[in-house]
Formats: C-alpha cells, structure tokens, sequence
C-alpha cells in the first residue's frame, strides 16, 4: 500500500512542478508581449530620447536622425510662404532660400528648362513625412519636387539646437 501511495506522491508532484513551471511560463511570455507592445507603441519617443542619450554619453552624432529636404518652387515669394508656414508648424528648423536656379527636366515627354528657387529644409527625419504632406497641400506644383537626404554627421551643437528647435513628435 505505501508503495502505490509513494507512486500517487510522485505522480502529484510531478504534475504540480509541471502546472507551476507552465504557469511561470505563461506568465514571462504575457509580460513579454505587453513590453513589445509597449516598446512599439513607444517607439518615437523612445528613439528620440535614445538619440539623445548616446550623444550626451558618447559626445557622438546619431546618423540619420536629422534630414535634409530640397523643395522646388517656381518663384521666391512661393519659397517664402511655403518656408514661412513650414517653419510656423515647427516642422524645420532652419530653411535656406536659394535664388534663382536653372532647371532641366522632362514634362509630358518634353524637355523643358526652367528657372526655379530651391529651398533646404532641415528637419528631423521622423518629420519628412509631415512636411511632405503638408508641401503636397499647398505647393502650386502638381508634382513638386520635395527629395530627402539623412545627415551622417555635422556640428553636433548645431544638432543638439535642431533638437531643441523641432518639437518631438
């Protein structure tokens, strides 16, 4: 009799190490997954203070948080105004209006030549998308040219003020 109750014993023990180590499992595996979320629901904020962390740790440049944007426009005073507004949306920090440029390009299967003004928009990268939207609704372009290009590296007191001068998003 003691050696069928010893089997039940063990058998009882078994199955409680077995529900207590599934559990345990469970559990990491929710916590897991409710971080995941959190860090991806997170993420713009969380990059943007990880930015900031490494370059005040390292005294190094992140490449690729800052971008660079050219943006045609077909006379000075439609650069102004898309500048103005751009930079009223603190979605820039710094816009350059450069004067008159010659332009080449094709159009409906032609090549045409134009004088146009570029402007350069410096901004956070996770703002492109912003500025590309917004230049979209108000350019008088039906197809403005708006490129995007990531700063690798540059005067890092110059990127610490963009920082400052671009609300995080």
């Amino acid at each position: 009799m003691t050696f069928v109750a010893t089997n039940r014993m063990e058998w009882l023990f078994r199955r409680v190490k077995e529900a207590v180590l599934l559990s345990a499992f469970r559990s990491v595996l929710l916590v897991s997954c409710l971080l995941l979320v959190l860090s991806v629901s997170m993420y713009p904020g969380l990059w943007s203070i990880g930015v900031q962390l490494h370059s005040a740790l390292t005294g190094s440049y992140v490449p690729g948080h800052h971008s660079v944007l050219l943006i045609d426009s077909p006379t000075e005073q439609a650069a102004k105004d898309i500048g103005r507004a751009i930079m009223e949306r603190r979605l820039a920090a710094s816009i350059n209006i450069l004067s008159r440029t010659s332009t080449m390009y094709y159009w409906k299967g032609e090549i045409q030549d134009a004088s146009e003004v570029l402007m350069l928009v410096k901004t956070k990268t996770s703002r492109i998308q912003q500025v590309i939207d917004f230049v979209r609704s108000v350019h008088p372009y039906a197809n403005p040219e708006v490129l995007s290009f990531p700063v690798e590296d540059g005067s890092l007191s110059y990127m610490k003020w963009m920082d400052e001068a671009i609300p995080d998003d």
